[in-house]
């Protein structure tokens, strides 16, 4: 019988030299195999501006050796014919490498995803979208490798069934000692991903308007027109009705005015026409309508819509007062005159 076919540990040496080789060329296959990938990728990323290639750089990168070596040794060792436990153990112990590895993969995913999400506000100096990529990364990579320890476990043997249980009445009750901690949190995390507003918007919530000037962790804060800063916890900012006045594209303008009774019908007839040109000759501004609506206590009521083509407040009362004074113009110089509360008074002689 040749050296070869000697005996050890139950497998011919040929065999052994067999899977111990390789295990050796698959591990330097898939070095050579993720140095490639990873160059490539590499030329690739420094050409593009998106996040997705750095991503696919980064998960080559996070893949370890170790994983490549125990990954080998497997399939190596699929030449050998080795004891039902030691099989297990090397079964075991592949997939407990695999599953961390794929953690590994899990936690730089998630950390691209809310960069990919959050990145250009925070690049813009937004502190909320800071904030909220160090809470989500930290908070998807707990979920994610609480999964993992768990997915380890049941491949040791180990029974999860009370483990997860336990789990779950401790988090109930920590959930309810921090709720309102908790609702606030979420509701941040809510804040920043729906964005229905963003640092710099004029808002209006209930009763109180401002601009936004910072949205924590479990508070947004807002600046008044009067100048105080007002503090709203998230949570509640999520239950009220919030009007955001920064996104608002034109702004519609309703208004009316009054006429005596005393005008003539044709005048009547011609005052919406007077309206319209009125309004048709001010800048950044569209016409709508102009009624005569209804017959007041004491004047005949028009009512009149146009839109200023710009969100911004100061020229909106600039156009409302050029308005304003050139009706007063034309009115002026149609003889009409404008309504003010008066009482006639009938004294019969007795």
């Amino acid at each position: 019988m040749g050296f070869l076919q000697k005996e050890l540990w139950g497998n011919t040496i040929e065999s052994w030299i067999i899977g111990v080789s390789l295990a050796i060329v698959l591990v330097i296959a898939f070095r050579l195999f993720k140095a490639l990938v990873s160059h490539k990728l590499k030329k690739r990323a420094e050409l593009s501006r998106t996040i997705i290639d750095d991503l696919f750089v980064h998960l080559a990168e996070r893949t370890g050796i170790w994983f490549f070596i125990v990954v080998a040794v497997y399939i190596g060792s699929l030449v050998l014919v080795l004891p039902a436990q030691a099989r297990h153990i090397l079964k075991t112990i592949t997939a407990v490498v695999v599953i961390i590895q794929f953690g590994v993969w899990g936690s730089a995913l998630i950390y691209a995803l809310i960069q990919l999400k959050l990145k250009k506000r925070a690049d813009e100096g937004d502190s909320s979208a800071k904030a909220m990529i160090i809470i989500l990364n930290s908070l998807g990579k707990f979920i994610l490798w609480s999964l993992i320890v768990l997915l380890i476990l049941d491949n040791l043997g180990i029974k999860i069934t009370t483990l997860v249980a336990g789990l779950g009445v401790g988090g109930v009750a920590v959930a309810l000692a921090v709720q309102n901690v908790l609702g606030d949190l979420l509701a941040s995390i809510s804040i920043v991903l729906d964005k229905p507003f963003e640092i710099g918007d004029f808002v209006v919530i209930d009763d109180y308007a401002g601009t936004v000037e910072h949205i924590g962790i479990k508070t947004t804060r807002v600046r008044s027109l009067s100048g105080e800063q007002i503090v709203f916890p998230n949570n509640d900012l999520l239950q009220s009705r919030v009007r955001n006045y920064k996104r608002m594209k034109e702004r519609r303008v309703a208004f009316q005015l009054g006429v005596v009774y005393q005008t003539p019908v044709e005048k009547l007839k011609k005052i919406p026409g007077i309206i319209k040109e009125v309004i048709d000759s001010v800048d950044m501004v569209r016409f709508g309508r102009a009624h005569f609506k209804s017959f007041g206590d004491f004047a005949l009521i028009y009512e009149v819509v146009y839109y200023v083509l710009d969100r911004d407040y100061d020229l909106y009362m600039d156009v409302q007062q050029e308005i304003n004074l050139k009706i007063a113009e034309r009115f002026e110089k149609e003889g009409i005159e404008f309504a003010y509360p008066t009482q006639t008074i009938f004294l019969e002689k007795s």
